[in-house]
C-alpha cells in the first residue's frame, strides 16, 4: 500500500518525462554509471533478467538507451546511454525536489526513513539466507 501510495506521487512528476517510475530507477543507475551490463543493471535494482529485459527495449525504443555485445564478450549485453537519455538527465534532476515536495515531508525525515528501511531489507536479507533451525531429537 504505501509504495503504490509513493508510486502515485511519482506518476505526475515523471509522466512529462516520458517515463515510469522503474524506467526512471534504470536512467539513475546508468547517469551514475554507463555502460553498465544487464547483469549488473539487474542487480543493482534487484531486478530479474525477465523484468529488466521489457524495460531495456521501452529505454531503446524512446531513443534513451542502447544495448550491445561487447566485442570482448559477446555473451554480456551493455547498455548505454544514447545523447538524449544523458540529455533528460537535466530534466530528471529536479524529479526528487518534485517528490518531496508533493509530499510535505521533511528530507531529513525521509532520509531518517530511507536509513531505517534500508537497515530492515538488509536484517530481513540476512535472516531469510540464514538456514532454517534444526529441530533436536529427543
Amino acid at each position: 500500500m504505501a509504495a503504490r501510495s509513493v508510486l502515485g506521487v511519482y506518476r505526475p512528476v515523471l509522466e512529462p518525462l516520458g517515463l515510469t517510475h522503474p524506467q526512471y530507477l534504470v536512467m539513475l543507475a546508468l547517469w551514475g554509471s554507463e555502460p553498465m551490463s544487464v547483469r549488473e543493471l539487474g542487480q543493482a535494482l534487484a531486478l530479474d533478467a525477465p523484468t529488466l529485459s521489457p524495460l531495456l527495449k521501452r529505454l531503446e525504443g524512446a531513443g534513451l538507451v542502447q544495448r550491445e555485445r561487447l566485442p570482448e564478450d559477446q555473451r554480456t549485453l551493455a547498455v548505454s546511454l544514447t545523447q538524449a537519455g544523458r540529455r533528460l538527465r537535466a530534466r530528471a534532476e529536479r524529479v526528487p525536489g518534485q517528490v518531496v515536495q508533493r509530499l510535505g515531508v521533511d528530507v531529513a525525515e525521509l532520509e531518517a526513513l530511507r536509513d531505517g528501511l534500508t537497515r530492515v531489507i538488509g536484517a530481513a536479507g540476512a535472516a531469510g539466507a540464514a538456514p532454517e533451525p534444526q529441530e533436536r531429537a529427543g
